[in-house]
């Protein structure tokens, strides 16, 4: 097994962070952005890409990003251009990078010109050479005499000899506190990186060192001291350094230019991030060592170290660590059950003498809301902003653009909406799907659009944001819209519907969704098979959400996805109906009221709809839907409550009674039984019962007239299930 198995892993994680991170900052350059801020986020991605590679010895990947690194300091000191053809070929470059760093993550062997001609590109646009550029890579990473000067540490720069009058001598003194371990960093990286700028020459200062009994595992006590002759900017120089300044103590001094004629001239250069290392007195001989017992240089040094550290601790931001997210499955599982055992110790001693028990009952009050704040924090660790999928999609539309011959633009809104990591890792593929039946189907070919006297170039716009206590991510575009005569046909000739049959516009448009169905003319590596958008109804309805379609044929569609902020907890409404309970969410409920008798009318063609502040909402009875009795006779002895649903306007559930508002923890109900429509999951009460959370969607839509056919079905599945 591969010792640095635990290690790699972290690195891939964090590389996938950085390659996001990277998408992003390359599509606001290609969208005419010209923050330098812009330019440096990137440059930090590849430099931390590149030496985490160079760490792991994937020398493929550090050749690489060494020169997208250098087309991007150079665009960083403004001597290239971020211009339409120049960023183009940096997304480029970006896309072989990924395809390069996954290579490295699954041990996959590339060919020796992968990407070579992509390379020869960024060399030619930075005015490097290509030739060589291996052997470079390599002397990055070459061995490094840390006892004195290092005599052949010239890099390929250094020995191109129109650039030697440019040469200068940099003086530098690097102190690692202990947090630049902590925080996994290897000083020998950096020493490595120094390197290839030039001919270093290393001294180490040890008199920090204490003695071996007194050294702690997590103490740093070695500083460095380096003269660097070099014809690199400053900014190159700090770049080294750039990722642990607030780690360390880093003090930098220019010298004259080396081929010059040998004037003193020093240009300090202020490191804004730390003091100046201050000088280090000389080791002790191991003689004055014993004679004193080091205890005077060791309590000098424990109280350096101290003032360093405190120093550092007062300056860097909040720490952040990397957690299995099984283990916060765990926590949150086990936060879930103590949330169930409270609820039940509630329900025990509610009966008691407030008198009596004013302590006892102040108490469990207290719990209750340290219970629901501890239940908070460890839910809003899992909380993650949907920027990590969404960054993905810029890439697919620019390969789906050069597949289908189409020009098209991917717009993000809302990418730092958050939501549950274990949401967001379920997005991926309903993303793609959608995103490719966009691209296909959606948009019109240049010439297409130019016609219909649209622009060239479509767009395509994904959006997140938090509505009713939900997440709703939608995916549109500014395309023909959906062909409805063309669906209802195909529909027809594929047996999914009957042909006398006249489905409404919303129902035609659900037919896309079903499996099978494609209106593709042919077969291609995008689309025809019929595989796809019910791919995104499944994965979306595993999660206990719905997808909602809206088109104007000309112009525009648009998929949208209502989804939970999370599939652990919940506040829901505790109803009842006869003898059982059922929860509503509270982020879906709008009111709840006692009809008057006479605000309640029938329909001809069967059901109820109640007349409320001038207008009228749909009533769903509960009871019939789900095979049960009510308590009470007429619909206007029962409460109704109104609610919000996702696809249509407000509805009313009738039910007998309202018990009250609990903080609920979710249990899968398709997991441990089968999936039931208008169910969206189960908890256990502080009575130790069982309810079923209600799906307000499903309820809806199986109350739909469509679904009268099955709903007896539904009500025996139900019934059964409550038994």
């Amino acid at each position: 097994m591969d010792d640095l198995a635990e290690f790699k892993h972290t690195y891939f994680q964090e590389c996938e962070e950085l390659l996001a991170d990277l998408e992003g900052q390359l599509t606001a350059l290609q969208d005419g952005e010209t923050d330098d801020e812009i330019l440096h986020a990137a440059f930090r991605a590849i430099h931390s890409i590149k030496g985490g590679a160079g760490a792991f010895g994937f020398t493929q990947l550090v050749g690489f990003a060494h020169v997208f690194e250098t087309v991007l300091d150079q665009m960083r000191e403004h001597r290239l251009e971020t211009s339409g053809p120049n960023v183009a070929l940096l997304i480029r470059a970006g896309d072989v990078l990924a395809d390069l760093v996954v290579a490295a993550q699954n041990d996959e062997t590339l060919p020796d010109d992968f990407g070579r001609e992509l390379l020869e590109s960024l060399h030619e646009l930075a005015g490097t050479k290509a030739e060589g550029e291996e052997e470079n890579a390599d002397d990055v990473f070459d061995d490094i005499d840390f006892g004195g000067p290092d005599e052949g540490g010239e890099s390929a720069g250094d020995q191109e000899s129109d650039i030697s009058a440019q040469m200068r001598e940099v003086k530098i003194e690097f102190a690692p506190t202990p947090q630049l371990f902590h925080r996994a960093n290897d000083p020998l990286i950096l020493l490595r990186e120094l390197k290839s700028l030039g001919t270093l020459e290393i001294e180490v200062d040890s008199s920090r060192l204490p003695a071996l009994e007194d050294i702690e595992a997590d103490g740093s006590y070695l500083t460095w001291r380096f003269t660097l002759t070099t014809s690199a900017s400053d900014e190159a120089i700090r770049g080294v350094f750039e990722f642990v300044l607030d780690d360390c103590k880093l003090d930098i001094e220019n010298h004259d230019a080396v081929a010059e004629q040998g004037t003193e001239e020093t240009a300090p250069e202020e490191n804004q991030a730390a003091e100046p290392v201050a000088p280090v007195a000389p080791a002790p001989q191991p003689q004055e060592e014993a004679a004193i017992g080091g205890s005077a240089t060791k309590a000098a040094a424990d109280n350096k170290i101290a003032a360093d550290n405190k120093t550092v601790a007062d300056k860097k931001p909040p720490a952040s660590i990397r957690v299995d997210l099984e283990r916060i499955d765990r926590l949150v599982n086990m936060v879930g059950e103590l949330v169930i055992t409270q609820a039940m110790l509630s329900e025990q001693i509610s009966q008691l003498s407030v008198t009596e028990q004013a302590s006892l009952l102040h108490g469990v009050e207290t719990l209750a809301l340290q219970m629901r704040e501890l239940q908070e924090s460890v839910m809003s660790i899992r909380a993650q902003p949907v920027k990590s999928v969404f960054s993905r999609m810029a890439r697919l539309v620019r390969e789906l653009s050069c597949s289908l011959n189409k020009e098209a633009k991917l717009v993000i809104t809302g990418e730092t909406t958050e939501v549950d990591k274990t949401v967001i890792e379920e997005l991926s593929d309903p993303l793609t799907h959608m995103i490719r039946n966009s691209m296909d189907h959606g948009l019109e070919t240049p010439a297409e659009r130019e016609q219909a006297g649209k622009a060239r170039e479509g767009i395509i716009q994904l959006t997140a944001e938090h509505r009713n206590g939900k997440i709703v991510i939608s995916v549109s575009d500014n395309g023909r819209g959906i062909n409805r005569e063309k669906v209802l046909k195909k529909a027809t000739e594929k047996g999914l519907t009957s042909a006398d049959a006249r489905p409404s516009d919303d129902e035609i448009d659900n037919l896309i969704l079903l499996p099978g169905f494609s209106t593709a003319d042919q077969v291609s590596d995008v689309s025809g098979r019929g595989v796809g958008m019910d791919v995104v109804v499944r994965k979306i309805q595993n999660m206990g959400g719905r997808i909602g379609i809206t088109s104007v044929p000309g112009e525009s569609s648009r998929f949208s996805l209502t989804l939970p902020l999370t599939l652990a907890v919940l506040d829901g409404m505790i109803i009842s109906i006869g003898h059982e309970f059922f929860i509503i969410p509270i982020t879906s409920i709008v009111e709840s009221l006692r009809p008057d008798n006479g605000a309640i009318h029938e329909l001809a063609g069967g059901g109820e709809v109640l007349a409320i502040r001038g207008g009228f909402i749909k009533l769903i009875h509960l009871a019939r839907l789900f095979g049960l009795e009510h308590r009470s006779g007429h619909t206007s002895e029962r409460l109704v409550v109104v609610v919000e649903t996702g696809a249509s306007d407000p509805i009313g559930l009738v039910v007998d009674e309202l018990v009250e508002q609990q903080q609920v923890v979710i249990k899968s109900l398709e997991s441990n039984y089968r999936r039931v429509q208008g169910v969206a999951g189960a908890t256990i009460l502080g009575n130790g019962m069982v309810a079923l959370i209600l799906d307000v969607d499903g309820v809806c839509a199986m109350s739909a007239p469509a679904h009268s056919s099955m709903v007896e079905t539904r009500s025996l599945e139900s019934a059964e299930m409550l038994q």
